[in-house]
């Protein structure tokens, strides 16, 4: 049975194996991200703090797009989909960030819970194909592939960095604050 703490976060597992509990790590990383942005209209979506050009908007599409290069692209060797395959990345090589300010909150929330329900689903696949020690399809350009274990890790630090930001940036829109 699934815990749900306070702000809608499932509590990972505290006596799974490796498997469950790495998964669980991750959701529990997705769920902080999804409580930071949870009510935050449009402009507080494209509220930065400081000098940094950093906002919600921002971190929702940069996270789903980290979702679908990992999952989609370097583990299972997918093509690239809209929004991400008419990018000119050599154009605008930070263009999920700074066209986040172009789209609504809905159409943010639902680009990013797309690519977690995608990414979701090809963690499954890719477990009954090898589980963590699965190989990514597509080599780093040095020929190495990382596995899945090393993939769900680095998405869960990539989440926890992320969330940090989006701490700051949640209470510099409203005063909410916490963890």
């Amino acid at each position: 049975m699934t815990t749900i703490d306070e702000q809608g976060r499932p509590e990972p597992p505290v006596d799974a194996g490796e498997v469950a509990a790495a998964l669980g790590f991750l959701d529990y990383q997705r769920a902080t991200l999804a409580w930071k942005c949870r009510g935050v209209d449009a402009d507080g979506l494209r509220r930065t703090v400081g000098v940094s050009t950093m906002t919600l908007g921002g971190i929702l599409k940069h996270l789903a797009w980290v979702e679908r290069y990992w999952f989609a692209w370097r583990l299972h060797g997918l093509e690239w989909t809209p929004p991400w395959d008419a990018v000119d990345w050599d154009a605008d090589p930070d263009w999920e960030w700074t066209s986040a300010a172009a789209d609504s909150p809905d159409e943010l929330i639902r680009l990013w819970d797309a690519a977690v329900e995608d990414a979701r689903r090809l963690v499954a696949e890719a477990i009954a194909d090898g589980g963590l020690d699965r190989l990514a399809v597509t080599p780093w350009p040095n020929g190495e592939r990382p596995n899945l274990r090393w993939i769900v890790l680095h998405m869960i630090e990539e989440y926890a960095r992320h969330n940090g930001h989006a701490d700051l940036l949640r209470e510099a829109v409203d005063g909410e604050t916490g963890e």
